[in-house]
């Protein structure tokens, strides 16, 4: 346990995603360790490469020294760079020493989080899903759940096992998604001055959320039904989950997003629903 109860849900969700991916990734033969994922240019083992380069960063260990080849296409910008150099530097690991990296990496970084005596405003060095930059301690441990419980998703779907949507690690993710979507409605989507419009999310992670957008053309986020709201979007948690971490294009899941109201501003929210990098 850490010192203080406000860091532990979030060390607990981190938890059992990570274990989740071991069991997941332990038994498996080497090709299936190239199995593409739906994050663009990452194979299985870049997916497991990328999660333990961060966590070994958040541990103190020294990056390694190493040049990127010149022709990868995903690497678009400065926090792709970083990240890509933890990844490639793995690329041609066997699959034992992937697991076993990945396992002793999970255990050193336990033992940090259990002995974890700073307050969750310490100011710390963080790493991804929003690049390198100073955040407080409860803000770093919450978006490391919801990074690794998006990549146990990227995993499971590669590697067609599909589970845990509604674990800890879920949860996390719904508040972490919520939190952008004042910014896709308002401003991304250029929604209307004194608008509402309505996400209602049925399957594992339930929930209907109101994005209300004032005179002056901020926006709020609500648990409070709007009446006459100006698009309501329904889908699936899966589906939701899928389209905020931008892994999948809004017409390639059309059939399971349903849309009530003003369909050109469903269609600028859904264009902008991405709120990772």
């Amino acid at each position: 346990m850490t010192d203080h109860p406000s860091l532990q849900p979030y060390v607990d969700a981190w938890t059992q995603s990570m274990e989740a991916i071991s069991e997941l990734v332990t038994p498996l033969v080497e090709g299936e360790w190239n199995g593409r994922t739906d994050c663009p240019g990452w194979s299985v083992r870049d997916v497991v490469s990328h999660i333990i380069g961060v966590e070994c960063e958040l541990l103190g260990d020294p990056r390694p020294i190493h040049a990127l080849p010149r022709d990868i296409r995903h690497v678009v910008d400065e926090t792709s760079r970083h990240m890509e150099v933890q990844v490639d530097v793995r690329r041609h690991h066997t699959g034992p020493e992937m697991t076993s990296e990945f396992e002793y990496t999970l255990i050193r970084r336990s033992r940090q989080l259990r002995n974890e005596k700073r307050g969750p405003e310490a100011e710390i060095n963080s790493v991804v899903p929003f690049g390198p930059r100073k955040l407080p301690l409860e803000r770093q441990l919450m978006l490391r759940a919801f990074d690794v419980w998006v990549h146990e998703q990227d995993l499971r779907r590669a590697l067609d096992k599909p589970g845990n949507l509604d674990s800890p690690g879920a949860h996390v993710t719904r508040d972490v998604m919520l939190a952008g979507l004042p910014k896709v409605v308002a401003k991304d989507a250029g929604a209307p001055l004194n608008s509402a419009v309505v996400f209602d999310v049925s399957g594992p992670v339930e929930f209907m959320r109101t994005v209300r957008v004032d005179k002056e053309g901020r926006g709020t986020v609500d648990g409070s039904v709007s009446l006459g709201p100006a698009a309501t979007l329904a889908m699936d948690w899966e589906t939701y989950s899928r389209l905020a971490a931008g892994r999948v294009r809004p017409d390639a899941v059309a059939d399971r997003v349903k849309i009530d109201g003003d369909a050109e501003l469903a269609a600028a929210i859904l264009r902008h629903f991405s709120v990772t990098p």
